[in-house]
């Protein structure tokens, strides 16, 4: 029985944080055989990241670290010692695919940036990612997932109108990067199956967020007008926003001139909204939306959130409930989806984490071992890749090697 749709893939996967171990959680809970290199001295920072839980030995443990690094194996390796990067090398010739996500220039320093480890391996796909990438006058600055945030423009259009520039409640450019990381290593695997070498990929945070803020760019160039920022409301499309109800909000999405008049109709009990000339085409919707809003919230305002989406979604127009983390947890559908999965940790007990969001019908990825303990695969790895026997490891960990 397949393990998993990348189950033919060995990845060292150097990262730490979170863009790029979101990356290769990714590729782990879909198969691959990802080897997390961790420095023998804290492992990954975020091993010192809340939120905590007590472990059987009454230690502090991370489970922000569980949650992102399960399904990987892990090893520690001092990449600054002669005889780490000689390991190195040799995984290298029996790995598909390096991740970092070091600053430019960091691996070459080491000698062991791409130019060097494909000639080790030249069916070596190799994967960064950075604040800035690897090319341009910001390529050496740090970054962070805030700084890609606001260069990126994600920041200038989220927020309350009027409102200060504010960033998402998610570390949302870090995700955007590693799942940008992703998609690069696959379509770099799939060029591999038709050319028979590797490749880089290279990606910046920054250029991710740019990707993701939809035809901002186009509207100014366009209009030559910055787009302000609209709190839950959007640019290109009205009654699409929160309305206020009895214990809450809830969103409706009208979504195209068909939805607004169900709305009008058989909702808000006011046809005339659809022939005042206010209202009768997109943009006038789009210039009124406080007035369309004011109609909204006063017929809804006597029901629940959920009598009020039960109400809307009976006539066949998008809508929902605004969720906090707890309700998120206990709906029906998160729960059918699997998108949290409860599990056993061999020192924190049982603990849930969060689901693949990718759903393969023949492949299905899925959580099935937890984040390992600094170095605790070390010689299962040095074993099985290198050839080295248990006292050839032990050596190794008394030089301070691994």
């Amino acid at each position: 029985m397949s393990s998993g749709a990348l189950e033919n893939l060995v990845v060292l996967d150097l990262t730490r944080v979170l863009a790029g171990p979101y990356c290769t959680m990714l590729l782990a809970d879909m198969g691959a055989e990802v080897i997390k290199i961790e420095i023998p001295q804290g492992g990954d920072d975020t091993r010192a990241y809340p939120p905590f839980r007590k472990n059987r030995d009454g230690e502090q443990e991370s489970l922000y670290f569980a949650n992102i690094n399960r399904n990987k194996k892990g090893i520690t390796l001092n990449l600054k010692s002669e005889e780490g990067k000689e390991i190195f090398r040799r995984l290298v010739k029996k790995a598909d695919i390096v991740v970092e996500n070091y600053r430019p220039g960091v691996m070459d320093k080491l000698g062991l940036g791409y130019d060097a480890l494909k000639e080790i391996n030249p069916r070596l796909i190799y994967g960064s990612v950075s604040g800035f990438g690897n090319t341009g006058p910001y390529r050496l600055r740090p970054g962070y997932d805030i700084l890609a945030q606001a260069m990126g423009g994600l920041m200038a259009i989220t927020g309350a109108a009027g409102g200060p520039p504010t960033r998402v409640g998610s570390a949302i450019g870090d995700l955007l990067g590693g799942l940008h990381l992703t998609i690069g290593l696959l379509a770099a695997v799939n060029a591999r199956n038709l050319t028979g070498v590797g490749q880089r990929v290279d990606i910046s945070l920054m250029d991710a967020v740019i990707a993701a803020t939809e035809n901002t760019a186009i509207k100014y160039l366009e209009s030559g007008t910055i787009p302000p920022r609209m709190g839950n409301r959007y640019a290109a499309v009205s009654p699409y926003d929160a309305f206020q109800v009895k214990d809450g909000k809830i969103i409706i999405a009208a979504g195209n001139q068909h939805l607004y008049e169900k709305l009008c109709t058989e909702i808000l009990h006011r046809p005339d909204m659809i022939t005042d000339p206010r209202f009768t085409d997109m943009p006038g919707r789009l210039k009124n939306q406080d007035a369309i809003q004011e109609v909204i919230e006063s017929t809804l305002a006597d029901k629940t959130m959920e009598e009020a989406v039960e109400l809307v979604l009976s006539k066949g127009i998008p809508a929902g409930p605004i969720y906090d983390i707890s309700q998120i947890l206990q709906d029906p559908q998160v729960k059918e989806r699997e998108m949290f999965v409860e599990m056993e940790h061999p020192t924190l007990g049982p603990i849930t984490v969060n689901g693949c969001a990718v759903k393969l019908s023949e492949t299905m990825p899925g959580v099935r071992t937890p984040a390992p303990a600094l170095g605790q695969d070390d010689f299962e790895i040095l074993h099985k890749y290198c050839g080295l026997a248990q006292e050839e490891v032990e050596s190794l960990r008394e030089q301070k090697v691994i």
